[in-house]
């Protein structure tokens, strides 16, 4: 079911602030992108898949930072879906990182699941594959 306008527009807000982690390499504004729950997951492709709660995320986003001279996630195709106070994401992205001197441009899918608590929706579940 198709979240409405406001629900789809915040949570694109939402994930457009994910977006400038990678960009901005800012491990705050992760933390404020994610629910601070301990069973928060992120899913990513490589070695190691499973990242649960908010300092494994942050601790994967920061060896990533130190691996790479920089880095961008670009949206190509998203739909946002709603029930209550829940929502969920299927995304075609372009993730581009620069590593010892190239450049390279993976196409991903993405999964959010979002979780709105007071009046912010929160990511609760991010799955990241190459497409």
């Amino acid at each position: 079911m198709r979240g409405d306008a406001t629900t789809e527009a915040a949570v694109k807000a939402v994930l457009d602030r994910l977006a400038d982690v990678y960009v901005e390499r800012d491990a705050e504004l992760l933390r404020a992108v994610f629910a601070p729950d301990p069973e928060v997951v992120m899913f990513s492709p490589g070695s190691e898949e499973r990242f649960v709660g908010i300092a494994a995320i942050e601790a994967k986003a920061e060896r990533d930072w130190s691996r790479s001279e920089r880095a961008s996630l670009a949206y190509r195709r998203m739909s946002v879906s709603a029930a209550g106070r829940v929502a969920w994401a299927a995304v075609d992205a372009d993730f581009t990182v620069r590593a010892s001197g190239e450049e390279k441009t993976l196409p991903v899918h993405i999964t959010f699941v979002l979780e709105q608590r007071e009046n912010e929706w929160l990511i609760v579940h991010a799955h990241y594959s190459l497409a």
